[in-house]
C-alpha cells in the first residue's frame, strides 16, 4: 500500500520529536505528535518532545511503563531526565554524540559512561534504538490503522555526520522497525525546509538571487554549520548548499558544565565540596536552571539544590543561588565571544594523557568556528559567484536553530559578531517566523518528504562530503616506517543521493585470501576533487580520517593479488557503498563499512 503520511524524525542529543504531514493533502499540514512518556512512578502524560535520556532502574516494575510500550529495560524520556540529577550513574545521555564518536566501538555495551552502578550496560546504538522504539509506540498508539514501517519515513542526522555515524544510525532505526526506504535528511537543511514551508511561496520575497544564507544550528551536544546559496535555475530561484562545517561537539550541554562549574564555586564559598557523585547531579540541575534563567521572562535568581547520598542524605544537601545576569556573562562570552573574522579554534595545552570520553570541542567559542569555517571554505571555492567580499562570505541572511537560541542573548551577539565581520554592509537579516526552535528540524523533515510527493523547493547539494580511500604505494620498505600512502577520491562533493559512477584510475592491486583493510578519508574543503583524483599529500585541515572499510576477499583463481577498478554509489538513504570491479574477470566485491573499530 502506499503511505499515507510523510513522518519527519528529529532524533536529538536532548531532546527527540515527531512531526507528521498528510500525504494525500494537496497542502502540506505538519502536525508535531504528543508523546506519551513517564513523568513520575506512576503518571504518564503526553509531551510535544521525547527527552534523549534512558534510565536504567534497578528493577522495572508497572510504574516504569506505559502501556502498550514496549519498552522493558528502561525508561524513556521526561522521568528519566529528571531522575538524571539523582541517580547519573544510571541514565543514558547524548547517545548520539557517542553514535559518532570514531575512537569507540559504538556497537559494545559503554552506556551509562563511567558508571558504577550495578547494570547491564548498552550501546550507543542500543540507547538510540531505544529512543526511536519509543517514537515508534507512540505513533502506532496515535495511528493504529497506519503502521509505521508503511509510512515514508524521514530521519534527521547533522550534517557533519560521517559515513560510519550515519551507518550506525541506520542500524539502529532498522532494527526498531524503520521501513527499509527511509531517508535521511541533514539537519540544517530540515531547519531550512521547515522556514520554506512555515512562509509559502513568499520565500522568495525574503530571498533573493545571490543571497547568501547561514544556518547555525546549535543543539544540545553539537554545532551545525551549513553555507546556502540562492541561486537561478529554469528561470526560477533555487537553493544550493555550498559547504557544512565540522563534526563540533559544543553545544547546550557544554553551557550546562560551564554552569555546574560556577555553582561548585559557590559551593565552596560555604565551605561544600562536592563528590563525584554530586557533580554529576550537578550538572543534570544546571541544565533545567539555564532553561528557567534565560527563558523570556526568566527570573533574577535560581535556586540549586544538591543531594546528599546514602545514610548523610538530608545533612549532605547543599544549596546555593545563581544569578541571571552571571549566567548570561559566562554563557555568552564564553561561547559566543566578540572575535575577529581572522580568528580559528584555540588549541588549549593538554597532558599526554587523557581521560577516554566524548571528544568535545577543546575550544567552546562557537564564533571562532564560525570564522574558521567561513575562511577554509573562502579558501577551498575562490571567488565563484558565493557572495565573497574582501576575503570573506558576504552573508545576506541569517537562519538559526536548537535551543539554544530560544534565548534572545546569543542571537544578538552573534548578529553583532556577524556585523562586525562585514563592516559597511547591511547586517545580516535574520530569518523568523518559526514558533518553536525545538520542533523545527522534525516538521521540516516533514515537509521535505511532502514536497518529494506533491513539488516543491528542494535543496540541492546532494553529499556534505567528498570521499577518499588510502592506496599503499609500491617501493622498498624501509625499517620501522609505513609505506606512503595516497588518497583517491572516490565520491565528490555535492555527488547526489541515488546516483552511482565509475571510479576513473588505474587499475589498483587488491589483495584476496585475507581479510582487507581500506584506510578511509572524507573532506568538506576539497570541493574541487573529482572521483579518480589523486592526492599525494596533505594536512589534518584537509582530510579527515574516519572509520576504514573492510572486507574478507575471497576469488576463484589463486593469484593474491587481482587488479581492480572501483564503483561508488551514493544510496537514497545517502549511505556510500563502494565496489572493487576485477579488471581480468566478471568478479566484484563490496566493501562494507567497519563500524567495530
Amino acid at each position: 500500500m502506499a503511505p499515507r503520511y510523510c513522518i519527519g524524525i528529529d532524533l536529538g542529543t536532548t531532546n527527540s520529536v515527531l512531526a507528521f504531514a498528510s500525504l494525500d493533502e494537496s497542502e502540506a499540514m505538519i502536525g508535531v505528535l504528543p508523546i506519551p512518556q513517564v513523568t513520575a512512578p506512576g503518571s504518564v502524560e503526553a509531551r510535544l518532545s521525547l527527552p534523549s535520556f534512558w534510565y536504567l532502574p534497578q528493577a522495572m516494575d508497572s510504574s516504569f511503563l506505559v502501556p502498550g510500550f514496549r519498552g522493558q529495560q528502561g525508561v524513556v524520556g521526561e522521568y528519566a531526565r529528571n531522575i538524571a540529577a539523582e541517580q547519573p550513574e544510571r541514565v543514558v545521555i547524548a547517545a548520539k554524540s557517542w553514535l559518532c564518536h570514531a575512537g569507540i566501538d559504538r556497537q559494545s555495551p559503554i552506556l551509562p559512561w563511567q558508571s558504577d552502578a550495578d547494570l547491564d550496560l548498552v550501546s550507543p546504538v542500543a540507547a538510540s534504538a531505544a529512543i526511536l522504539e519509543h517514537l515508534i509506540d507512540a505513533w502506532t498508539a496515535r495511528f493504529p490503522n497506519d503502521p509505521f514501517s508503511e509510512q515514508q519515513v524521514v530521519l534527521t542526522v547533522p550534517a557533519s555526520f560521517d559515513a560510519a555515524a550515519r551507518e550506525l544510525t541506520r542500524k539502529a532505526a532498522l532494527s526498531v522497525g524503520f521501513p527499509e526506504s527511509f531517508l535521511f535528511l541533514e539537519e540544517p537543511q530540515a531547519a531550512l525546509y521547515n522556514w520554506v514551508h512555515a512562509h509559502g511561496k513568499h520565500w522568495r520575497r525574503d530571498l533573493q538571487l545571490g543571497d547568501v544564507l547561514l544556518v547555525v544550528d546549535v543543539g544540545g551536544g553539537t554545532t551545525d554549520l551549513t553555507l546556502v546559496r540562492v541561486e537561478s535555475e529554469g528561470g526560477d530561484l533555487v537553493l544550493h548548499r555550498l559547504a557544512v562545517g565540522n563534526h563540533l561537539l559544543v553545544g547546550g550541554d557544554n553551557m550546562d558544565l560551564a554552569l555546574a562549574h560556577v555553582a561548585s564555586e559557590l559551593f565552596a564559598d560555604k565551605g561544600g565540596k562536592l563528590n563525584p557523585w554530586q557533580a554529576m547531579s550537578l550538572w543534570h540541575a544546571c541544565r533545567a536552571a539555564k532553561e528557567t534563567l534565560l527563558g523570556s521572562s526568566g527570573p533574577e535568581t535560581h535556586p540549586l539544590t544538591v543531594l546528599g547520598r546514602g545514610s548523610r542524605l538530608i545533612g549532605g544537601t547543599i544549596t546555593a543561588t545563581l544569578e541571571r545576569q552571571a549566567v548570561e556573562e559566562v554563557l555568552v562570552d564564553g561561547f559566543f565571544p566578540r572575535a575577529s573574522r581572522e580568528s580559528r579554534p584555540r588549541e588549549s595545552s593538554t597532558s599526554g594523557f587523557h581521560e577516554f570520553g566524548l571528544p568535545f570541542a577543546s575550544d567552546t567559542a562557537i564564533t571562532r568556528h564560525l570564522a574558521a569555517f567561513l575562511q577554509d571554505n573562502v579558501e577551498s571555492e575562490g571567488n565563484a559567484n558565493a557572495g565573497i567580499e574582501n576575503g570573506t562570505h558576504r552573508i545576506t541572511h541569517l537562519l538559526l536553530n536548537g535551543g539554544v537560541f530560544n534565548a534572545t542573548v546569543f542571537r544578538d551577539r552573534l548578529l553583532e559578531v556577524l556585523a562586525s565581520w562585514q563592516p559597511g554592509k547591511p547586517t545580516p537579516i535574520l530569518l523568523g517566523g518559526i514558533e518553536d526552535l525545538d520542533q523545527a528540524v522534525a516538521c521540516g523533515a516533514a515537509y521535505y518528504g511532502w514536497a518529494r510527493l506533491h513539488g516543491g523547493v528542494r535543496i540541492r547539494g546532494g553529499t556534505a562530503r567528498s570521499y577518499y580511500i588510502g592506496i599503499e604505494t609500491a617501493g622498498p620498505s624501509v625499517p620501522g616506517l609505513p609505506r606512503p600512502l595516497q588518497a583517491l577520491c572516490v565520491v565528490a562533493q555535492g555527488t547526489e543521493e541515488g546516483t552511482e559512477h565509475d571510479v576513473s584510475s588505474r587499475p589498483i592491486g587488491l589483495k584476496v585470501g585475507q581479510r582487507s583493510r581500506f584506510r578511509f578519508f572524507s573532506s568538506n574543503v576539497r570541493q574541487g576533487d573529482r572521483p579518480g583524483t589523486v592526492l599525494k599529500s596533505w594536512d589534518e585541515h584537509e582530510l579527515q580520517e574516519t572509520s576504514p572499510l573492510e572486507v574478507q576477499f575471497s576469488a576463484e583463481g589463486s593469484d593474491p593479488i587481482i587488479p581492480v577498478r572501483f564503483h561508488s554509489r551514493i544510496t537514497e538513504l545517502g549511505v556510500f557503498e563502494l565496489y572493487c570491479r576485477s579488471t581480468t574477470s566478471n568478479e566484484h566485491w563490496k566493501l562494507e563499512l567497519n563500524v567495530r573499530e
